[in-house]
Parts: C-alpha cells; sequence; structure tokens
C-alpha cells in the first residue's frame, strides 16, 4: 500500500509541475492559438485536483479511489503508447508514462491493496 501511495503521489507531483509549466506557457508565451492552451491548462489542472483528491483518498483507505485510479492509469497508458508512435515519438516520455501506470495497476488489483481500501463512504 505504501508503494502504492508513493507512486500516486509522484504522479501527483508531476502534475502539479505539468500545471505549473501550462500557466508559464499560456501567460509568457505566444501561442499559435490562446483558447487552445487555455483549454488544455484547464484540462491539466482538473486532472491535477482529481490526482490530489485520489492520494488523500489512497491514504484513507477509501474503496473509490481504486476505480478513480485505474482510470488514471488508463488515461497514462494510452497517452505513453502514442508517445511511441507518429512523425514527433519520443520513446522515453512513453516509457516513463507506460512502466508507472502497468506498476500501479498491478499495485491496485493486488489482494493487500484491495485488502487497505475497503472503507466505504
Amino acid at each position: 500500500m505504501w508503494l502504492l501511495i508513493v507512486l500516486l503521489t509522484a504522479e501527483f507531483l508531476l502534475m502539479v509541475v505539468v500545471s505549473l509549466v501550462l500557466v508559464a506557457e499560456v501567460f509568457g508565451a505566444t501561442a499559435d492559438s490562446v483558447a487552445a492552451g487555455i483549454a488544455i491548462l484547464v484540462l491539466a489542472l482538473v486532472a491535477t485536483v482529481w490526482l490530489g483528491f485520489i492520494v488523500v483518498a489512497a491514504w484513507r483507505g477509501r474503496a473509490w479511489m481504486r476505480g478513480a485510479s485505474i482510470v488514471w492509469q488508463v488515461l497514462m497508458f494510452a497517452v505513453g503508447i502514442g508517445c511511441f508512435q507518429g512523425l514527433t515519438a519520443t520513446p522515453a516520455v512513453g516509457w516513463a508514462l507506460v512502466v508507472p501506470a502497468v506498476v500501479v495497476f498491478v499495485l491496485l488489483i493486488s489482494p493487500s491493496v484491495v485488502a487497505a481500501t475497503t472503507k466505504r463512504d
């Protein structure tokens, strides 16, 4: 359970960094489309807040965090797979997204984590 909490916290902190970088990009750089930049920033902020809720729920042993976290891991996995393809492929980013997503997913379905997260709200 502790490894799961550490990994989820790391994901949360990295999303905080991504959100801060996007804030700097939207307000500091000249974008081709300001509306698209703001939309991506809003999505990143929503994801960051949601990950914060997931970390707190994992710390408290809430059952709903498993489903919410699995959704996040599937999204990370999908984006990571996309990083291996196309003209702007960046395999290093792909691996950095795919490996933690798989590890966290395996931890989420492990019997010890399921037993530790049985509290219902």
